[in-house]
């Protein structure tokens, strides 16, 4: 076997660079969103051991809705890139991309076995540009057939190393390849498959034994006239191992997937849930069409299920023709293959091996599978196909008349191919891209029409997404998704009255339910959703909430492990105010799956509600135990810990709502939280540039405005709390405690009675029994010395709030200062004749008529002069503690706890 050559491996890379190059500037489509974008496999917060628990999507292999399909290897390969590059679809394409040209090469290798290096190089590049690869490379999904496919051929490879020279069996090389046969499974279920071709090789191609050379020696063994040769028992030994390492990798991967085979519907495989003979025939008859796309690659869809292939429903249906003729060809390949032990026949079978063996997986035949047919499952059986066609160019190659011939059509098949390869990847750029490219195939495939709606409703566009919803029901009338699609819809467009009435047309098709019986098997998980669809629509209307809860249980009933159903209704149990019975289900779903971060989360809503914050406080720390960056049990928990007042709880409460800023640094709320904490901690300047930065981030966000307002309050920049209050003021007119300080702002500081007033007065326009704002308009009165207002207006205040002791201490003080004025207005009154002639010893301005009084009567009431200095002393005194009481009085001991 020929070494590869250097330019041999440039011009393979070059050519598969070439044609895929544009895939680099595809999305996540199809299948990818849920292998990719909804798998939580491939965060790091979710521990390794869970990739070899779930399935390829990441859903526990115990959980009927699993689809068994078991490649944790191929689950390791997108989390690596997850770790590089998160969710950037570039790396996952440039990753196909660079193991699509390892497979070109190593296939290159094999081919060397059985053809020349012509010939070799010619059926590694038709590989390397065949359009029908684009799924598999193209499609980030297809890195299963990728990967599988190296190790396969590896495991191939390192088979054929196990003949020594003497014909001996050596060891080393059989080891290996149950390993790689191993991994290549790990990969994908298909990489079993390649212990089949080595048993064909051995027996073919290492052995050289024909079939009638078989068919010779058992008659001769049975008849006695002679023993078993020696390179026959060496053969059957090796055999053997190989089968029974097989048998091995398939008990393990039975126990895998729990015994159980996945549950399809016959809208994802018709034919499965077929009689007979409509079954057989169908399922046969799919396998020249799976040929012809091989043969002639111009019409790719990526989806081929439903109504795409009709069923052959009767043996005289002309499509059976096809099928015999497809089955006509290749039992003479097979024949030529195992008659002779000519260099060709070893090529032609060999061949065969590669495209029969593989595609035995995904051929129904044997088990039905969830597609009809899937272009990415003939990524290894075109091996063979290329093989074959380069080893039939090889044979025209040698007529003289037609070599130049062969050449010129070999260049226009790699030229067109690759063209083609181009051009389809393009397709695969978005899922509207990619199914409306399949809708000009096949127009007759309803999921085809449902999801160019789904990529328009991804856009918003639901006008146009309901138009292919509908177009898609009335192509598969029985079709319960593309029903339950258009009720989805309808409810987007808010047109509850059809949205209801497409959900019952779902609900009509589903089986009817009979009392005892279970239905896990008839229902696929994803029509149960018709009932959690139609319940959460109805529960809007709060009359109608026990006819959801109804529903909730109807889908229970119909599937005790439906999770979602027990998450809907506790949801739904939690607005009816119904805790225990929220907890309950909540509770069941934590059986069902306790890895679930959004469970805990609900569970620890639960217990908020329940006035149990221990409680929801450990269940939002399981939820983030799961899931470290689960944005609400981040924010919630770090709220609860806030709102404990327990200082001890800050500082982590701080760190989880600065990890919740960094995942959502443009939600204002996580900013304010964090100057909430601060204010908290004292820490004023922290709090302000945390409460500016919510404000920026949402302009007229009220409680960051209010209490920043509040901490330049408090920290003695009342001043600079104006401003703040001023733009609060402008968003929120009626903010009845903005009000409040703003007006004992003005008041106080700024000696602004007036619009002090305004304040209090607008609040008691809204609210003429707000207490605080009643209370502080009296004051005003006060300070304005209209006294007989302001006890008029406290004793008003006094009858709304009877029992509250600062407004009954206030209405002493201002009684008591009605009271003295009044006593010494009546001493004053006979003085003041007496007093006409007493004149001022220095030139000082002319005091008041009212303090003339007051000064007369001290005056006369003292004995002499120094008496009369002392009491004056003593007065002001006096004096002084008033105002200061009064200045209590005026600052209104706040109640202005916060927002």
């Amino acid at each position: 076997m020929a070494e590869m050559t250097w330019k041999e491996v440039v011009l393979v890379v070059g050519v598969v660079v070439a044609c895929y190059w544009n895939s680099l500037f595809c999305g996540f489509v199809f299948d990818d969103v849920s292998a990719i974008l909804d798998n939580k496999d491939l965060r790091p917060s979710t521990p390794l051991k869970n990739l070899f628990h779930n399935d390829f999507w990441g859903t526990p292999m115990t959980e009927e809705r699993s689809h068994k399909s078991y490649r944790p290897l191929t689950v390791l390969t997108f989390r690596i890139n997850y770790v590089f590059s998160e969710l950037s679809a570039k790396s996952y394409h440039l990753l196909n991309l660079v193991l699509h040209a390892v497979v070109c090469l190593i296939f290159l290798q094999v081919c060397r076995l059985f053809l020349d290096q012509k010939s070799s190089l010619v059926a590694a590049l038709l590989f390397a540009v065949h359009p029908v690869h684009t799924e598999a490379v193209t499609g980030v999904v297809g890195r299963a057939e990728l990967l599988s496919s190296i190790f396969l051929l590896a495991a191939f490879l390192s088979y054929t190393k196990s003949k020594g020279p003497d014909n001996s069996i050596v060891w080393t090389p059989i080891a290996l390849t149950v390993i790689l046969v191993a991994v290549a499974t790990l990969c994908k279920e298909q990489g079993i498959t390649v212990i089949g071709i080595c048993c064909v090789y051995e027996v073919f191609v290492a052995q050289g034994f024909t079939l009638p050379h078989l068919w010779d020696t058992v008659l001769r063994i049975l008849r006695g006239k002679d023993g078993l040769p020696y390179s026959l028992l060496q053969t059957l030994f090796k055999l053997i191992v190989l089968m029974f390492s097989t048998l091995l990798l398939v008990i393990v991967r039975v126990q895998v997937i729990q015994s159980q085979l996945p549950v399809f519907t016959r809208f994802d495989n018709p034919a499965a849930v077929s009689q007979t003979p409509v079954r057989q025939l169908t399922f046969n008859y799919l396998l020249p069409v799976n040929a012809w796309l091989l043969l002639n690659p111009s019409e790719l869809c990526c989806d081929w299920t439903m109504g795409t292939i009709p069923l052959v429903e009767s043996l005289l249906d002309i499509r059976n023709l096809v099928t015999v003729t497809f089955y006509s060809v290749l039992g003479l390949m097979v024949h030529h293959g195992v008659r002779y032990s000519v260099d060709s026949s070893k090529t032609v079978i060999m061949a065969l091996s590669l495209i029969v063996l593989p595609f035995i997986p995904a051929s129904n035949l044997f088990f039905p599978v969830g597609f009809v047919i899937a272009e990415r499952v003939l990524y290894v059986p075109s091996m063979g196909f290329c093989i074959l066609v380069a080893h039939g160019w090889r044979k025209t190659t040698k007529s003289r008349n037609l070599k130049k011939l062969s050449w010129i059509g070999m260049a226009i098949l790699l030229s067109t191919h690759a063209v083609k390869t181009i051009n389809r990847n393009w397709d695969w750029e978005s899922e509207y891209t990619l199914f409306m490219s399949a809708l000009k195939v096949n127009r007759n495939n309803a999921k085809l029409w449902n999801n160019v709606g789904h990529a328009l409703e991804n856009q918003n566009n639901y006008e146009r997404a309901l138009k292919y919803f509908l177009q898609a029901t009335r192509v598969q009338p029985d079709d319960i998704g593309a029903h339950m699609n258009v009720g989805r819809t309808y409810k987007n467009l808010n047109q509850t009255k059809e949205a209801e009435d497409a959900y019952m047309i779902a609900k009509s098709l589903m089986p009817q339910i009979i009392p005892g019986k279970k239905y896990a098997t008839r229902v696929a998980p994803n029509h149960l959703n018709v009932y959690i669809n139609l319940a959460n629509l109805i529960r809007a209307n709060e009359s109608r909430l026990e006819e959801a809860d109804q529903l909730y249980r109807q889908a229970i009933s119909m599937r005790p492990d439906f999770k979602q159903a027990y998450i809907s209704r506790g949801e739904l149990l939690l607005k009816m105010k119904k805790p225990l019975e929220a907890r309950d289900a909540y509770l069941r779903a934590l059986e069902l799956d306790r890895t679930n971060a959004d469970l805990w989360y609900n569970l620890a809503i639960v217990n908020i509600e329940m006035k149990e914050p221990s409680e929801a406080l450990k269940n939002f720390n399981q939820a983030l135990e799961l899931n470290t960056k689960h944005k609400l049990a981040l924010f919630n928990s770090a709220l609860l810990m806030q709102e404990s007042g327990d200082a001890r709880l800050r500082p982590e409460a701080k760190q989880r709502f600065l990890t919740y800023v960094e995942q959502d640094p443009d939600d204002a709320n996580g900013y304010f939280n964090l100057g909430m904490l601060a204010m908290d901690d004292n820490k004023n300047e922290e709090a302000e540039r945390w409460m500016k930065k919510a404000i920026k981030m949402q302009l007229g966000f009220r409680s960051a405005l209010f209490n920043l307002a509040l901490l330049y309050s408090q920290t003695g920049r009342e001043l600079d709390a104006l401003p703040v209050l001023n733009e609060l003021l402008i968003h929120y007119p009626e903010h009845v405690k903005g009000l409040i300080l703003k007006g004992d702002i003005l008041m106080n500081h700024k000696k602004d009675t007036k619009g002090a007033k305004e304040c209090f007065e607008r609040i008691l326009q809204m609210d003429p029994n707000n207490v605080q704002g009643k209370h502080n308009l009296c004051v005003v009165y006060f300070e304005e010395r209209d006294l007989v207002k302001a006890e008029r207006c406290l004793v008003e205040t006094l009858v709304l709030a009877p029992h509250e002791e600062y407004i009954h201490r206030h209405l002493n003080i201002v009684r008591g200062k009605i009271a003295a004025l009044s006593a010494a207005s009546q001493q004053v009154s006979p003085a003041d004749g007496a007093s006409s002639s007493a004149k001022p010893s220095s030139p000082a301005k002319k005091p008041s008529e009212s303090e003339e009084q007051s000064k007369k009567l001290l005056e006369e009431s003292q004995p002499d002069k120094r008496t009369k200095t002392k009491s004056t002393k003593e007065m002001k005194e006096i004096e002084k503690k008033r105002a200061a009481a009064l200045k209590r009085l005026e600052e209104i001991e706040r109640i202005l706890s916060g927002d």
